[in-house]
């Protein structure tokens, strides 16, 4: 850690390398297990939303406020696996971190042009083959797609996380 952090630096990284939970991430399967489910949430929460705001229905409300805490748990496992790589300004990480929050990111940005590359065949296919309206697919569609790119560095930097050395 370099010198010249600001107390919110600091603050930060004193939460992101907290030990308490390192029991729910101190595996390869137990990350990944975290991983899955924070997809598993995310899926459930943002098909919720996509629900409730564009077939105008209310019951997804509870769906979305169902999956919150827990989602939000899963969110604080994956950061304490990767000990803040995504969250800590540059300035808080070492040379080591920041390469591989560099690595993280490019391989997360690969992985979103890819779904970003089978959302817009998949609205194309169905607007050329259905008799569906792409405009009414349009913005569920990038809505879905948004949340993944927003949150694929996280998703990527939990399943490549190294093993932390024992304490021994």
């Amino acid at each position: 850690m370099t010198t010249g952090l600001t107390k919110h630096d600091r603050r930060m990284y004193a939460l992101m390398n907290r030990r308490e939970a390192r029991p729910l991430y101190a595996t390869v399967a137990r990350r990944r297990a975290v991983v899955c489910a924070h997809i598993a949430l995310t899926a459930v929460g943002v098909s919720g939303w996509i629900v409730l705001v564009f077939a105008g229905r209310v019951w997804p409300v509870f769906v979305v406020f169902g999956v919150l805490l827990p989602w939000c748990v899963a969110t604080g496992v994956i950061n304490g696996a990767t000990r803040g790589l995504l969250e800590l300004r540059g300035r808080a990480l070492d040379e080591r971190q920041l390469r591989e929050r560099d690595r993280v990111l490019a391989r997360a940005h690969r992985m979103t042009t890819l779904l970003l590359l089978a959302a817009a065949v998949g609205i194309g296919f169905l607007g050329w083959l259905g008799d569906v309206r792409m405009e009414a697919l349009v913005t569920p569609v990038l809505v879905g797609v948004l949340v993944p790119h927003w949150l694929m560095p996280l998703w990527v930097a939990g399943l490549t996380v190294q093993n932390e050395p024992d304490d021994e």
